[in-house]
């Protein structure tokens, strides 16, 4: 068995450079030594899928990406992240200009406790994207047509409450909120998890087709989900990113023995 810091990459042809670059990341909660030499880049209109038995670093490394861990006490990070070829701490970032390039959905739905218009409107709002209320009630109709949403709320968008939607319309007003600011990228930590499949599916077609427009990363439970929707998976394993590569080859033909154990369900 290979030592579980080294990473694999497998060989694939890209048609552009790489939107994100992550070189030899460390993260320390504490003395938790959390992530150990990550590296891995991420691709315009591509999605990525980090799997691993749970603690494994997925989240925190996910979280890296639009600077989630700033205010979290205690956490020390090392190595370099890039996007678009500026380091993402350098003296010259605003980290909340940063963060607005990326779109955030959990994996419980949490809309805001207001209409459905104000929860995909806040960001716009907050940010200044739209000049006029023409232009943001043309905005929030163009996040929630690409949520798949807009025909089931069309007709009561200042009337009905986020939170009354079904949790998988719930998890689709998040994603259009998460569009709101326009970003480069989509975060989703688990964004199924906690929806039925009938709802699961609904998104998993949306992630494709957001794809044609976003880089996605997300992480998830599902090894079927993974294999339905990843164009590459990343496998992590005790803070490591042990092997990364094309869906089709890292399911059916891994390098390291641990990600076939765990993709055939031997342990995780």
């Amino acid at each position: 068995m290979r030592d579980q810091t080294q990473t694999i990459h497998h060989p694939a042809q890209r048609n552009s450079p790489p939107i994100i670059e992550v070189d030899r990341v460390n993260l320390w909660y504490g003395d938790t030594h959390a992530l150990k030499d990550v590296s891995f880049d991420l691709h315009p209109q591509e999605i990525l899928a980090f799997i691993g038995p749970s603690g494994c670093g997925k989240s925190t490394a996910l979280k890296c990406l639009n600077r989630m861990h700033d205010d979290t006490r205690g956490v020390r990070i090392t190595g370099t992240i890039r996007m678009d070829g500026a380091d993402i701490q350098g003296a010259d970032i605003d980290p909340p200009l940063h963060r607005r390039k990326f779109g955030w959905v959990a994996q419980k739905p949490n809309p805001f406790p207001t209409t459905v218009f104000e929860n995909v409107a806040y960001a716009a709002r907050l940010h200044g994207l739209t000049a006029s209320k023409a232009d943001l009630a043309a905005h929030v109709e163009d996040c929630l047509r690409r949520a798949m949403l807009w025909d089931e709320v069309k007709d009561d968008l200042h009337g009905i409450a986020g939170t009354d939607l079904s949790g998988g319309q719930q998890q689709r007003l998040c994603i259009a909120r998460a569009l709101g600011t326009k970003p480069d990228v989509l975060l989703m930590d688990e964004p199924t998890g906690s929806i039925d499949p009938i709802a699961t599916a609904r998104i998993e077609e949306l992630l494709l087709t957001l794809r044609q427009d976003h880089s996605v990363v997300i992480v998830t439970h599902s090894m079927m989900q993974a294999r339905r929707i990843a164009d590459r998976v990343a496998y992590f394993h005790l803070g490591a990113l042990v092997e990364i590569g094309p869906t089709e080859l890292m399911f059916e033909s891994p390098r390291d023995r641990r990600v076939a154990d765990f993709i055939a369900g031997k342990f995780g």
